[in-house]
């Protein structure tokens, strides 16, 4: 809603208090302004305070006495059945308002535990992992809902920084569940194994493990899409991406080129190795300073316009030069032109994680 409609609304009660006096002004007696004075406690109860809300239950009450005493030509039994229409409404309203009220404070408490869940599976990331700079962010579809199956998490290992950005199918608690499981065995397996096939491996082996003991995980959730990367410490060194059935990552050179690392080979998502498996490969390429590496997850990429276009990243990031402004501004900028591209109106959540090699010079 815009700003103007937002101040509208809460003056709405007012207005119809207001309006309520000058109709009854302007018409015959055989005419009532009692809806009018109705209404005005009903729409303060969910916009305003308890005490608001009282202040306007009394002033539509003494609205409706004072109009039965200027309409004195009116019907005694008329102007009493009115009187205490409004005077039952108002008592009604300020109970519905003690009933938002208290949903409100329940709502926030259960916003403040999905807050801690959220912290607790998905923590922010340092700023800085390994000589890299690292920004992420995940994005609710719903505004109440601030966790989901879509994940991410950095680990600074042995072997490089390793990372993942994945999105397990399906919604509520089954798909957090899924998403607690994939974190776990991903930031145990970062540090032990040293391939990033070997990662994945035990992402998959997890994922069966837990789907069997439970007796349906996989039925719940079925499969994640998943990519992984890893980034040596040495710029020289390649980056190496691993993709299980996941939008491909974009890699913004330090020159303004951008390159969508597509696999060279298509691979399932994690947890379907049952269906169909063949050895996992990762890709190469170079990751010099100055490139910002970007994850996503669908939510991005499945976001529709009006006319029921998908958002294209590569289309709508290209041409900035995203080495200078740097992974935070980058995310900013991205979850913006999302916002801009749907109307504010997402179907699915964001995960988004984005990590940078600075620049000769540029050094922490």
């Amino acid at each position: 809603m815009s700003p103007f409609g937002q101040r509208l609304v809460c003056w709405l009660p007012l207005i119809l208090l207001v309006a309520g006096l000058l109709f009854d002004m302007g018409t015959p007696a055989r005419y009532t302004a009692a809806p009018f004075f109705s209404a005005a406690p009903l729409v303060a109860a969910p916009l305003y305070s308890l005490r608001s809300t009282a202040v306007t239950a009394v002033a539509a009450v003494a609205a409706e006495t004072w109009v039965v005493t200027y309409r004195g030509e009116r019907d005694t039994n008329q102007s009493f059945t009115e009187g205490l229409t409004v005077l039952v409404v108002a008592v009604l309203a300020l109970g519905i308002n003690r009933v938002v009220r208290m949903s409100d404070a329940r709502l926030a408490s259960v916003r403040d535990v999905a807050e801690a869940a959220q912290r607790a599976v998905l923590p922010t990331p340092a700023e800085r992992i390994g000589g890299l700079a690292v920004a992420a962010r995940y994005v609710a579809a719903e505004a109440d809902a601030r966790i989901g199956g879509d994940l991410y998490a950095v680990q600074d290992t042995p072997h490089g920084v390793r990372l993942i950005v994945g999105d397990v199918r399906g919604k509520g608690l089954e798909a957090v569940e899924a998403a607690v499981i994939v974190i776990g065995a991903f930031r145990e397996a970062a540090e032990q194994e040293a391939t990033l096939e070997a990662v994945a491996g035990r992402l998959e082996r997890a994922l069966q493990r837990e789907g069997s003991r439970r007796e349906g995980l996989d039925q719940f959730e079925g499969f994640t899409t998943a990519v992984l990367a890893e980034l040596p410490a040495d710029e020289h060194a390649a980056l190496r991406v691993l993709n299980r059935g996941h939008p491909a990552p974009l890699l913004f050179e330090a020159d303004g080129e951008l390159c969508e690392l597509a696999p060279k080979t298509p691979a399932l998502p994690l947890g379907m190795s049952e269906v169909a498996g063949w050895p996992d490969r990762a890709d190469e390429t170079s990751f010099p300073a100055g490139s910002v590496l970007l994850l996503f997850t669908d939510g991005v990429t499945e976001a529709r316009d009006g006319n029921g276009d998908f958002y294209d990243p590569v289309r709508r990031l290209r041409g900035r030069d995203w080495s200078s402004s740097g992974p935070e501004e980058l995310l900013d900028a991205l979850v913006a032109d999302v916002a801009a591209h749907t109307g504010g109106e997402t179907a699915d959540d964001m995960a988004l994680l984005a990590v940078q090699r600075p620049a000769r010079g540029r050094e922490a």
